[in-house]
């Protein structure tokens, strides 16, 4: 009996050590997401979409266009060579001048947070989403 209660109780033990605990701040591998933020992250793969997260997500009105201001975040410890836009919506989700912005370069290093701002191209926007893909480095040789 004295040799079953030990033995559930180092089971116990070994599985109780077994979890790490998620943390955020200097020093931890894993860092706490709010979902919430991340509905305005658009990307063209789940592998990008898992080594990438947006954060403190601000937005505020400036002379009646939507001012944005975010961070995005590397997960991945290699450098990323990345695009970016964004994307524009109204009160009732039609996109607002599709296609019109460009592509942004955004060269992410590992682990890097980088901060990007926009600012609406017109008054009836009412919300957003970044688009961010990856960049194919091709070489041809003639």
């Amino acid at each position: 009996m004295k040799y079953s209660i030990a033995l559930i109780l180092l089971a116990l033990f070994i599985q109780g050590c077994a979890n790490k605990p998620v943390t955020s701040g200097t020093g931890s591998d894993q860092i706490a997401v709010n979902d919430n933020w991340q509905k305005h992250l658009r990307v063209d793969n789940k592998q990008l979409g898992e080594r990438l997260y947006i954060s403190n997500v601000l937005t505020r009105s400036t002379n009646g266009l939507l001012d944005v201001n975010l961070e995005i975040t590397s997960r991945y410890k290699k450098t990323q060579n990345l695009q970016y836009h964004f994307n524009w919506f109204d009160k009732d989700g039609f996109v607002i001048e599709e296609g019109k912005e460009p592509w942004k370069s955004l060269p992410l290093h590992g682990h890097q947070v980088v901060n990007l701002g926009a600012i609406a191209p017109t008054k009836d926007v009412a919300k957003f989403t970044l688009y961010v893909r990856e960049v194919n480095e091709t070489i041809y040789r003639f």
